[in-house]
């Protein structure tokens, strides 16, 4: 009877407590209190845009960041299970923890692309004696950029200028204030951008550009990650979790104005509207096995040319790549 009363006082003081919790807080409350979920770390913006139909499932609970910190975090203290991060990030993780992540997906590829605010640009090779504004230096894009421009004979040291600002939404400002500049973006800023001033286009589409240069290989911004321990102990978790995020993303790609409400219920992006405009430029995509292999194996090798560190010091080996 003393067991009984003490268990219906917790319940009575849970439910008390959720009363005077925001909608946010109370949700986060009550995945504390739900051990079964798999626990899912995404940053806002495209990688994290695919998963938005599984938050609406009770079987998962997510942490969303604004930066990859808080997931890496989670992820090498076991508190996340599986995560959608950069595909160099991946690689960093991999080496970092000797082993102890896996990729298993591909799920956002390219979603940079270079905007002008006039009509100078329609090759790469109209950048030269440009100034090109830009953001991410020692990072990803600025591999990606300088690989592209390399593999054009143009010299990214000589031939154009690069300046970097510290962040894409003091670029999307230039543009929003009518200054005529060129810009290399990502997604969702491009979108942002042109909602802002629609004299602005999309000059070069970089994805479309690496395919130039890598015809069988692709441009890829975002994979899916998992902790190896609990891959092994949950596989048909695991497996349902692929399949179900498969679902999503065929419907944020074939539903999008309803994909777009529930992105910007989950604040993954800040309206609707701009979900909307953006999501047929975010290469949305789940891309597994064999084939995710050989195109992160590809994409990899291209950065690590560039710059070792950015993948960790060292390119992963078979064992980085989850095999269902």
């Amino acid at each position: 009877m003393k067991k009984n009363a003490q268990f219906v006082s917790l319940i009575f003081a849970i439910l008390i407590v959720s009363l005077f919790l925001s909608p946010a807080a109370a949700q986060a409350f009550w995945q504390e209190t739900s051990p079964d979920q798999i626990q899912i770390g995404a940053m806002k913006g495209p990688t994290g845009m695919g998963l938005v139909q599984l938050m609406e499932s009770d079987q998962y609970a997510f942490t969303l960041t604004g930066t990859s910190d808080e997931i890496v975090t989670g992820i090498v203290g076991g508190k996340l299970d599986a995560a959608a991060v950069p595909c160099n990030l991946a690689s960093v993780l991999f080496n970092k923890t000797e082993g102890k992540i896996k990729v298993a997906a591909v799920n956002t590829l390219g979603v940079l692309y270079i905007l002008d605010s006039g009509d100078s640009i329609q090759t790469v090779q109209d950048l030269k004696g440009k100034t090109l504004y830009t953001t991410g230096k020692g990072t990803s894009p600025e591999f990606v950029l300088r690989h592209i421009l390399k593999e054009n004979k143009i010299d990214p040291d000589k031939d154009l200028t690069v300046e970097f600002k510290s962040e894409s939404a003091e670029i999307a400002a230039m543009f929003g204030a009518g200054q005529e500049i060129i810009a290399l973006l990502p997604q969702p800023f491009v979108t942002t951008v042109q909602l802002q001033n629609p004299d602005v286009r999309i000059a070069l589409d970089m994805t479309a550009e690496w395919k130039s240069i890598h015809p069988d290989s692709q441009l890829i911004t975002g994979c899916l990650i998992v902790r190896n321990d609990f891959a092994a102990e949950n596989q048909p978790a695991f497996s349902e979790l692929l399949s179900n995020y498969a679902k999503s993303v065929e419907f944020v790609n074939e539903d999008s104005e309803e994909a777009a409400a529930l992105i910007e219920k989950h604040g993954i992006l800040p309206k609707a509207a701009l979900a909307l405009k953006a999501i047929p430029y975010c290469n949305i995509t789940l891309i597994r096995n064999a084939e995710m292999q050989g195109l992160v194996q590809d994409y990899l090798s291209v950065l690590f040319d560039a710059e070792p560190k950015s993948v960790g010091g060292a390119l992963p080996d078979d064992s980085f790549y989850y095999k269902e």
